[in-house]
């Protein structure tokens, strides 16, 4: 780890980590989540109203302005940070999984990835050191290796893909120069221990400033997830940060801090919310229904959000179903808002030594509403009671 990067632990509660990760523009408390904005932008919301919702860290999406700006013209205008008026640490995946997931528009081989753009179908070209040179010039503080995102349940093909991630993250470490910037190398593996214990052992020896743990909330149950967590975190270096890339479900952010994680993103607060799905410590709901029309109240009793204080939820139903932009404006800042106060709440009980119990109290009042993980998430609950005796 540089002089300009830096990891303390201060408090361990079982598996849970209560820590501090340094950059260069600013310290991010973990465990933290980090908002998506995938065109330097989280949708609906200006950097201020981050700021205000407690956000320390941001996510932007190499791909996408890849294509659109353009990280020549990023870097033109003054990196990433001041194009997007964001002074606070920011995060740049490496466009791989954007990539993988459009397999009618791409072609992999050894070196590299080819591809044609969502946008105009214009040929475009992906190798380690392309996406390093890209990432350093948007100017990220944390930046990402190209890796290839596989099937999870495709053993076989997943050994190919380890193969060509590992060597492309060797290559990546290679090619990186800039020592304001913390590239991550990115574990895979599917939902196999084995394959993740070789994946973190390779990794780890190229020693990055930090891990993250790729190919996850792909098409696996919660189970597995948590599985390849368990056999997945102890191999990783305990001095460094791990980072569970695209999961923020609010239940399984409780289930990874438990496991080892401290840094996670995803789009799904801020995409339900422009759905009309709400998040409280209940679960979550949607405003589109109609007995909330007349309803009176916040969408959540003692919530400090600016829209709790100042809308009902009867108003902010109106909204939603004209289509009104404030409306999904005020839905996201409550989604974000819960977000942000769900990792403050755990940072506490990571410190005070109360984080199983507090986990044990979460997943007993958390109702999920799809019924495909109700039953997963029964059998968590039965499992986490105990933990808090």
């Amino acid at each position: 780890m540089t002089g300009q990067f830096t990891f303390q632990i201060q408090r361990t509660d079982g598996g849970a980590r209560r820590s501090t990760f340094h950059t260069p523009h600013g310290p991010v408390e973990m465990p933290a989540f980090a908002p998506v904005g995938t065109a330097a932008n989280v949708k609906t919301l200006e950097p201020r109203d981050l700021t205000e919702l407690g956000t320390s860290i941001l996510l932007a999406n190499t791909y996408h302005l890849y294509l659109r700006p353009g990280h020549d013209r990023i870097e033109r205008l003054g990196g990433l940070h001041r194009f997007m008026g964001w002074d606070g640490p920011i995060l740049t995946d490496s466009g791989g999984y954007q990539v993988f997931s459009l397999a009618h528009r791409r072609q992999l081989d050894a070196d590299g990835v080819t591809f044609r753009s969502h946008i105009d179908g214009s040929a475009h070209r992906f190798t380690p050191e392309r996406v390093i040179e890209i990432e350093e010039r948007l100017g990220a503080d944390i930046i990402m290796v190209l890796d290839e995102c596989a099937d999870p349940h495709d053993p076989d093909y997943l050994a190919q893909a380890l193969s060509r991630t590992h060597a492309w993250a060797e290559r990546c470490r290679a090619a990186h120069t800039r020592p304001d910037q913390a590239l991550f190398g990115i574990v895979q593996g599917g939902i196999y221990p084995e394959l993740r214990a070789e994946s973190a052992q390779i990794l780890t020896g190229l020693d990055f400033p930090g891990y993250a743990i790729g190919g996850l909330a792909v098409g696996e149950t919660k189970e597995q997830m948590y599985a390849t967590l368990d056999a997945t975190c102890p191999h990783l270096p305990a001095d460094k940060p791990r980072y569970l890339m695209g999961v923020g479900a609010p239940e399984d952010i409780v289930e990874s801090v438990w496991r080892g994680v401290d840094l996670f993103d995803c789009v799904l607060p801020t995409r339900i919310a422009r759905n009309g799905a709400l998040l409280t410590p209940d679960g979550r709901f949607n405003i589109r229904n109609a007995r909330f029309a007349e309803d009176s109240r916040p969408i959540q009793e003692a919530c400090a959000c600016y829209t709790c204080r100042t809308f009902s939820r009867a108003y902010l139903r109106h909204l939603i179903i004209s289509r009104e932009i404030s409306g999904l404006r005020l839905a996201t800042i409550h989604n974000l808002h819960f977000m942000q106060q769900l990792m403050e709440q755990i940072r506490a009980a990571i410190a005070q030594g109360t984080f199983a119990s507090f986990r044990a109290r979460f997943l007993q009042a958390y109702q999920i509403t799809d019924q495909r993980v109700r039953h997963e998430q029964r059998q968590r609950r039965v499992e986490a009671l105990p933990a808090a005796s």
